[in-house]
Formats: structure tokens, C-alpha cells, sequence
């Protein structure tokens, strides 16, 4: 489990996701719509509902009791901004998540994304315990890419074929991040 909130900029904490978000999550998203569609998968448009979202982070907090992920949210006075999560953890000798991490269109430039990784970074090494962070990025994604290099990922390869976005499997770059040289 993830805990604690961390003020990132004068009117934006980080927090860990909780089932009253919903809400403010699906004003988020529909906002955020044309924004993020570029590097999401499909929607359905209950995803874009109050209801939608309370089903997501339900699941979201299963997953995060059983280990399985850790989700975030950057608030700004109510209203969310961004979200960061790890996924897919591994625990055993891989110890090891994968980022993602969108901010509102209307924030960027503003060092959130930043933040929010080096963020779940930190709380992968020193609440999760884990070695290694990964991430993936469209081939055409430079914003992600300078927010991965900033904080201390590294390309290290290319997946062709990787996810399903915007209607085709799409080559993605890969980066990591060692957290940490401890012992499995």
C-alpha cells in the first residue's frame, strides 16, 4: 500500500486515489477527452461517467490491497489534474512496475509530470520496495520521452507492436529506471 500526500507545486498535491474521485475524475477525463485520446486505448463512454470511474478505481484499490498496482491523483483544490499509477508489479527477483502518468492539458509545462514520476518512483523504492520502474512511449511522444530522461530513465529498447492505440498496435520506446542495488 502507497501512503501520504506530497505538495508538489503551491495549488497541486499528490495523493494516493481514493473511491471519492470519481466524480472528479470523470469531470478529468471528459475534459481532458481530445487531449488524451492520442495516447490512450479506446473508451467506452461509460468510462467518462461518475459511474465509470467508480467501477475503475474500485478495481484500482483491489488491485493497489493486493499488490498488483499503486494509483495516484494530482489534485488542485478539489479537481484533479493528473494521474499517476504503477502497474503490472512484480514482485520476487524482478521487483519491478510500469509508469504512466497523464497531466490536464491546461498543466502542462508545469513540471507535474515530472514530479508525479520522480514521486511514484520514490514510493516504488522506499514504500514498494521495488528495484526498477519501466515505461513505454509512443515512437512520436518527445514530451514523455524529456519527462522519462529527466528523471533518470533510460531508453533501452523498442517494442514493436506493443499496445493498442488510436486504432492500431503501436511501436513504443522503452525506458527504465534502477531505483536501487538491494538485494531481491
Amino acid at each position: 500500500m502507497i501512503s501520504g500526500v506530497v505538495t508538489l507545486t503551491a495549488d497541486v498535491v499528490i495523493r494516493p486515489v481514493t473511491s471519492d474521485d470519481a466524480a472528479a475524475l470523470a469531470r478529468a477525463y471528459r475534459r481532458n477527452r481530445a487531449h488524451l485520446d492520442p495516447w490512450d486505448p479506446a473508451r467506452p463512454e461509460a468510462f467518462f461517467t461518475a459511474e465509470g470511474q467508480a467501477e475503475r478505481v474500485r478495481a484500482q484499490l483491489a488491485d493497489g490491497r493486493a499488490g498488483r498496482s499503486a494509483h495516484w491523483v494530482l489534485d488542485s483544490g478539489g479537481e484533479i489534474v493528473g494521474h499517476t499509477a504503477l502497474s503490472n508489479i512484480v514482485l520476487g527477483p524482478v521487483r519491478s512496475a510500469n509508469l504512466g502518468y497523464w497531466i490536464d492539458a491546461e498543466r502542462q509545462g508545469q513540471g507535474l509530470a515530472s514530479a508525479a514520476a520522480l514521486h511514484a518512483c520514490a514510493a516504488a523504492d522506499a514504500q514498494l520496495g521495488l528495484h526498477r520502474v519501466e515505461a513505454g512511449t509512443l515512437l512520436h511522444n518527445t514530451a514523455s520521452q524529456r519527462v522519462l530522461t529527466k528523471c533518470g530513465f533510460e531508453e533501452y529498447g523498442l517494442a514493436p507492436g506493443y499496445l493498442y492505440v488510436n486504432g492500431a498496435w503501436r511501436d513504443h520506446r522503452l525506458f527504465q529506471k534502477i531505483l536501487n542495488d538491494r538485494p531481491a
